[in-house]
């Protein structure tokens, strides 16, 4: 399986698929890089090139005690950029992937991007505080910390089966394949990373981050994300960057990459070429 190290010796597995103008991904908590299965295969037929990688601690990346935070995340995606010695990039990212992107971008420039895409994400802040009166109270987060500690199989699986695609929704049919391949990959990653990570995406503001980034940036954010509250998040991260499009969807879940894949696909291919 393809390897890189890391700037502090871990190792990252990614993917490279393709040829022409890359793309790449960056997948959500607590997830893999199989994440974007349908995203990949769809633009790798569209004559892309697609990377993704799993995050340190995550998928088949070596799980490591330390590093569980948005510098470690962005200086790893850049080490899998300069190993590829990819230009003209796209980078795409859902939930705390589009914070990795954020952050990425901010903290290595804009020399290798050409685009980004934020897809139901984390920045500008999650996490209830002063400046952020609107974002959710921290005992939302202590709480999942004692749910990974404790009980994570079953918290991933309930996460999967409720809220994180909108099967609690009334009239929402459940894929139990997509509930069962959501919990394949949390299962995969290590306890540590994901406890670790859960600090990672909610507290880690990314305000100037957004406000360097000057590269085209659409931010796609469901109305109903009840993992991502739609209101304190893409509208606020499509105002930050200096050249934002906020793209709405009534009704769909956080996981919409994958529920509505179709959508997503199609408004992606059309940004892309626009």
């Amino acid at each position: 399986m393809p390897r890189i190290n890391s700037n502090d010796g871990t190792e990252i597995y990614y993917k490279d698929w393709g040829s022409g103008q890359p793309i790449v991904f960056s997948h959500g908590w607590p997830l893999s890089s199989d994440d974007w299965d349908t995203q990949m295969m769809f633009f790798l037929q569209q004559g892309y090139r697609v990377v993704a990688a799993d995050r340190r601690g995550h998928g088949r990346s070596e799980q490591v005690a330390d590093g569980h935070d948005m510098d470690h995340y962005a200086d790893d995606l850049a080490a899998v950029v300069n190993h590829l010695d990819l230009h003209d990039a796209i980078h795409v990212g859902h939930s705390t992937g589009g914070g990795e992107v954020t952050r990425y971008i901010a903290r290595h420039g804009e020399s290798r991007v050409a685009r980004a895409v934020l897809i139901s994400s984390v920045p500008p802040i999650m996490v209830q505080t002063e400046a952020n009166p609107e974002g959710l109270p921290k005992k939302v987060f202590d709480d999942f910390q004692v749910q990974v500690a404790n009980n994570r199989s079953g918290f991933y699986r309930d996460l999967a089966a409720g809220p994180f695609y909108g099967f609690n929704r009334p009239g929402v049919e459940a894929s139990e394949a997509i509930i069962e391949n959501w919990w394949r990959q949390g299962m995969m990653g290590g306890a540590k990373a994901h406890y670790d990570g859960i600090v990672a995406f909610s507290q880690t503001d990314f305000t100037a981050d957004l406000k360097k980034i000057s590269v085209p940036v659409l931010v796609m954010h469901g109305d109903d994300d009840q993992i991502v509250p739609y209101a304190d998040a893409g509208p606020k991260s499509a105002k930050l960057v200096q050249n934002g499009t906020l793209k709405t969807y009534p009704g769909f879940p956080h996981g919409m990459p994958t529920t509505q894949h179709d959508t997503i696909n199609r408004d992606l291919l059309e940004w892309f070429r626009s």
